[in-house]
């Protein structure tokens, strides 16, 4: 090369802009998944712990672009504490049916609509049913082509979202001006788990108000804005076989409703489902047998003892009504082992709840949409009902009771009661409604409000009594009317005959539509009550 040459090369390289030069070669091949860390469950999910996508890996697109169908459902993994405006911690949503579908560079999540359906119509009726309501598209994200032809989205501003609709839940409580704020709210990427039939993943959202009420003024480190911890669940669709229970208002169930336009002419479009546990006999044949899948509740391990334990007493009590059913070991309630984690729609679990003041305690039934069946129960209790009870208990009998032990002692009864109550709220979670009326039968259900039955002992109150031990007649009968199945013949048509021997029998049933409203007349459908003559009672009570 010659001095010429030379210097003109070196003033080109000298005219290149910097920044032109510091510019890295870009990379055509660069993979979506550097970075990311693999976990296998019901779908591969890609994790960037740093960069913070969460990519779920989906298979490739059908013709119609569908891509996967899946249920969907959310919990609070954290709550506000409030007891009047709710979002109490585990307080799950409903399960919805989520469609995933590919248009061109997007990937939708849209809610289907299977409430009206053409069942056992031909496929242009069941389209025409399908098409004539409305689904709800809730979220757009970009397509990735992922390796082996697989799809990638990135969820995290997915799960970001209010899809919990807790800004319409602080609204509505009496609190304003509440929403979320986009900046303040991310999915965690270090709490996906994945498991073979769920997905389960979790967002911190943030909400604020310039305005906040006296609840969150209350219990917020800074009323202007609340911090919750969102669950989100993705969850294989149930697999076939599952019998649906045609829902009887004798029976005492809660329902799904559902509208089949297939239905003959003359026949019922609107129908409702009976929601209940899948329980299937090993052994169809024989009128007792064990089942394939138990329905196992299990105890918060957060309860302290020795409610821990009444709470595991009193929610074991449903055992003898499905021994009764001709179920064995079909139902049985374990203490929450160590790590295992209570919102894992696996689970179904008695969560110990505290809030800043006493509130209600709950009884869920997270359900498939389209058959009622129930996939998972979650109960609420509230922590602060067994302290106030037992103050109640000690005005009654005095405070200097409480830890001797024996039939007055308030703690003892409050531990009394509050295994009541854990079969109450279990009973709701495995799909029964409240029966008002049992406490007219001498205790027949535990699915009543019981009032204490508080008597006179040498002219003071006494409490050996106070509360009833174990299942009655009417629960009984409403596991067998729900969950027991025939050897042979027509399952509905035993359930119906069940229904009107219990009719026969003279077991009442009243539930809240006819019992809570002030307007409400029916004589056995009072709250809170006890025994059959309610004038005899008051006149008994005033006594006391």
């Amino acid at each position: 090369m010659n001095r010429s040459l030379a210097l003109a090369l070196g003033l080109a390289a000298l005219a290149v802009p910097l920044h032109a030069q510091a510019a890295p070669p870009a990379s055509a091949s660069a993979s979506p998944l550097a970075g990311t860390e693999k976990l296998d469950g019901l779908y591969p999910v890609h994790v960037d712990r740093k960069g913070g996508r969460i990519l779920l890996s989906l298979p490739a697109a059908g013709g119609d672009g569908v891509v996967a169908r899946m249920l969907y459902a959310t919990a609070l993994r954290t709550g506000l504490g409030s007891a009047p405006i709710g979002l109490d911690r585990a307080a799950p949503g409903p399960a919805q049916m989520l469609l995933v579908r590919r248009m061109g560079k997007k990937i939708a999540f849209e809610l289907e609509n299977p409430r009206f359906r053409a069942s056992a119509g031909t496929p242009a009726e069941q389209a025409a049913a399908a098409n004539a309501f409305a689904t709800s598209l809730i979220w757009m994200g970009d397509a990735v082509d992922g390796p082996d032809g697989r799809l990638l989205v990135d969820i995290a501003p997915f799960l970001a979202r209010d899809t919990r609709n807790v800004t319409a839940q602080l609204n509505s409580s009496g609190e304003k001006g509440w929403k979320l704020v986009d900046g303040l709210s991310a999915a965690d990427p270090n709490a996906v788990r994945a498991f073979p039939l769920n997905l389960e993943f979790e967002a911190r959202q943030t909400y604020a108000s310039d305005t906040p009420g006296p609840e969150v003024r209350n219990i917020a480190p800074d009323a202007r804005q609340v911090t919750l911890v969102v669950r989100h669940s993705l969850i294989a669709m149930p697999e076939a076989g599952y019998v649906p229970r045609q829902f009887d208002p004798r029976g005492g169930s809660f329902a799904t409703q559902i509208l089949d336009f297939s239905a003959p002419l003359g026949g019922q479009i609107v129908q409702n489902l009976a929601n209940r546990f899948r329980l299937e006999r090993l052994d169809p044949a024989a009128p007792r047998s064990r089942v394939r899948k138990p329905i196992v509740f299990y105890i918060d391990n957060a309860a302290p003892e020795p409610i821990r334990t009444a709470l595991l007493e009193g929610a074991s009590w449903w055992k003898q009504a499905f021994e009764a059913a001709g179920y064995i070991d079909a139902y049985r309630v374990e203490i929450l082992p160590e790590g295992a984690d209570p919102l894992d729609i696996r689970y179904n679990v008695v969560n110990w709840v505290n809030r800043a003041t006493r509130g209600w305690s709950y009884g869920y039934a997270v359900t498939d949409p389209r058959t009622g069946e129930i996939l998972k129960g979650a109960v609420l209790l509230g922590s602060l009902r067994v302290r106030q009870d037992m103050l109640i208990y000690e005005g009654l009998v005095g405070a200097d009771r409480t830890g001797k032990g024996g039939p007055n002692d308030p703690a003892e009864v409050a531990l009394a009661r509050i295994r009541q109550l854990a079969a109450h709220e279990v009973g709701h979670a495995l799909g029964l409604m409240h029966n008002f009326a049992g406490s007219t039968q001498d205790r027949a259900s535990v699915m009543d409000y019981p009032a204490p039955r508080i008597g006179l002992k040498d002219g003071a109150p006494d409490l050996s009594d106070a509360y009833g031990v174990g299942m009655g007649r009417w629960d009984v009968h409403a596991i067998d009317w729900l969950y027991g199945d025939p050897v042979s013949g027509d399952p509905d048509a035993a359930a119906r005959a069940k229904a009107e021997a219990a009719e026969r029998e003279g077991l009442r049933f009243v539930s809240d539509e006819n019992a809570r409203s002030v307007s409400a007349s029916q004589p056995w459908g009072s709250l809170w009550d006890d025994g059959a003559d309610p004038v005899a009672e008051l006149d008994r009570m005033m006594q006391v």
